[in-house]
């Protein structure tokens, strides 16, 4: 394998992202175009992200909303008022049902002041699909509130992310916080030797090399060649951890190839694609040990998809969430931290799920 990692993606168990669930589907599809946005505006930057996580926070808003805002969201979600809700139950019981041999703890948090009453059939679509339900806090006291939202990241994902909000951004008027956290740690299926690893170079996407710590290890591995539609080809390496999930990497074949001809390509139906080439092989493989982090303002990604109605301050409908009739979204973030090492992977993110990619230099990290 060359050396140069140009994309890794980890993605979730095999009965949630690559079984027949299509709410997986659709939510995979919608994270990915977002994913896709900034991969291509961004093409030689580190990027983290969390498309499930991203879609997770707007169905919660989409079981609140009402007239153009839900219209707008229902449209992206591709809502469907049959089956949808146990179909997300069980996907987000997937995320978590391998504790045992994978440590995966998901939440989404809700949080108001105690002024704001929620309406009770909001609640109960909360609490039966993501197991959430509201905490209050007091906005007036901006510190105090973003100290009581950053200790629930901190706790959801185990110390990875111990600031997701800054008090700044609160004030009296804030009526409405939703925020979503992961954590995952998995353990290699087949461990890197820590005595193997050492510094070697690693081009960057500018053509800068740098020294980095670059693990090793010979076993085998199911690994295969793919191409997009317009037939570049990829080599594909699936990592497996212990339990259900996996990452996979992906190093085009022409070391002269751009990432952003890659990227737009990876979807379910890729990744349902490599599971039917990648075929056992002994292989010598090579990848730097690192840690990855990013954030993202969700705003200014999700208007080419057509949500912007719940950032519009005089027309936003969110009559279905509560009776207070002057609720809009005023800002969605995403911070994501990823580190990959010998023994495994951890990884965390705000407004997320789990997974990654990797390239020369940079950072294609996708949680899926």
């Amino acid at each position: 394998m060359n050396i140069l990692i140009v994309l890794c993606v980890a993605v979730g168990s095999v009965h949630c992202l690559l079984g027949e669930s299509k709410t997986s589907e659709v939510e995979s599809d919608l994270g990915m175009k977002i994913f896709n946005q900034v991969a291509t505006s961004q093409p030689t930057e580190n990027i983290v992200m969390s498309p499930h996580g991203m879609v997770s926070l707007l169905w919660i808003l989409q079981f609140g909303a009402d007239g153009i805002t839900k219209k707008e969201l229902s449209g992206a979600l591709k809502y469907s008022r049959f089956g949808t809700h146990s179909r997300l139950k069980k996907v987000h019981e997937s995320l978590t049902k391998y504790k045992s041999k994978d440590v995966v703890t998901f939440g989404n948090g809700i949080f108001i002041p105690r002024d704001l009453v929620l309406r009770k059939s909001f609640i109960k679509r909360c609490s039966k699909t993501y197991q959430t339900g509201p905490t209050n806090v007091d906005y007036s006291d901006s510190e105090a509130a973003a100290s009581t939202i950053n200790k629930w990241a901190e706790y959801k994902t185990k110390g990875m992310i111990t600031e997701i909000i800054s008090p700044d951004i609160l004030d009296e008027a804030t009526k409405l916080v939703v925020a979503n956290a992961i954590y995952f740690k998995g353990a290699w299926k087949s461990k890197f030797n820590v005595a193997n690893t050492h510094e070697e170079g690693f081009t960057g996407a500018d053509g800068d090399v740098s020294q980095v710590p670059m693990m090793f290890q010979t076993s085998m591995f199911k690994f295969g060649m793919a191409s997009t539609p317009k037939n570049v080809e990829y080599n594909v390496l699936q990592l497996s951890y212990i339990g259900e999930l996996s990452m996979f990497i992906i190093l085009p074949v022409d070391s002269s190839t751009a990432l952003t001809e890659i990227i737009p390509h990876i979807n379910i139906n890729s990744i349902n694609a490599w599971k039917k080439i990648l075929k056992s092989n002994k292989l010598d493989i090579s990848i730097p040990r690192f840690t990855a982090k990013s954030e993202t303002n969700m705003q200014e990604l999700l208007a080419p998809l057509g949500i912007t109605n719940i950032f519009d301050k005089d027309n936003a409908n969110f009559r279905k969430l509560s009776k207070f009739s002057q609720l809009y979204v005023s800002q969605m973030l995403q911070a994501v931290k990823i580190e990959v090492n010998e023994e495994g992977k951890k990884a965390s993110k705000m407004t997320g799920k789990y997974a990654s990619i990797v390239n020369s230099g940079q950072s294609k990290v996708l949680f899926e």
